[in-house]
């Protein structure tokens, strides 16, 4: 299970390509309307998730991925933020790594937020970091105290990874 903080849309291939294997992302169920865009993810393991509430088909599909060998990737924060930290985690994660019993591995991103300039559409080439955590254990139950707890790790170890800049 890889958890990680959110600033592009970018993200995504950026952590496959850096764990290489194939890596299935939960994405906002919007995107599947879009006919090419929900083909091209579909390719690459992602799965909807309807943001705001608990998804159990999500969490299902997320099992799924897991059962079949792939890695499961949540942005901790449930969506991009500008500066790439994660002051509101969600529990997603921790729920799928407890449900499945998989360790959580911690990714940073540095630098993706900047991809995207204001003034142009076109991607710009800039310096990106990845850095990789430690392996943390999954919980061993699905009580909202646990689930906290291992999120606020997660999104921990996160930030002390991201804290370490370029």
């Amino acid at each position: 299970m890889v958890v990680s903080n959110h600033a592009s849309d970018f993200d995504p291939p950026i952590v496959s390509n850096c764990l290489r294997r194939p890596v299935a992302f939960m994405a906002k169920e919007e995107l599947f309307q879009v006919p090419l865009l929900k083909q091209a993810i579909e390719l690459y393991g992602a799965y909807p998730v309807k943001r705001g509430a608990a998804d159990r088909s999500a969490i299902r599909s997320a099992i799924a991925s897991l059962s079949q060998g792939w890695a499961v990737g949540v942005f901790l924060e449930g969506t991009r933020t500008p500066d790439g930290r994660i002051p509101n985690p969600k529990l997603g994660a921790a729920l799928i790594a407890a449900k499945a019993q998989v360790p959580l591995l911690p990714v940073s991103l540095w630098g993706t937020q900047a991809i995207f300039q204001p003034d142009s559409p076109i991607p710009q080439s800039v310096p990106v970091t990845v850095r990789i955590g430690q392996l943390i254990d999954p919980p061993h139950s699905t009580k909202r105290e646990d689930l906290e707890a291992i999120t606020q790790h997660c999104a921990a170890a996160i930030h002390s990874l991201h804290d370490l800049g370029r």
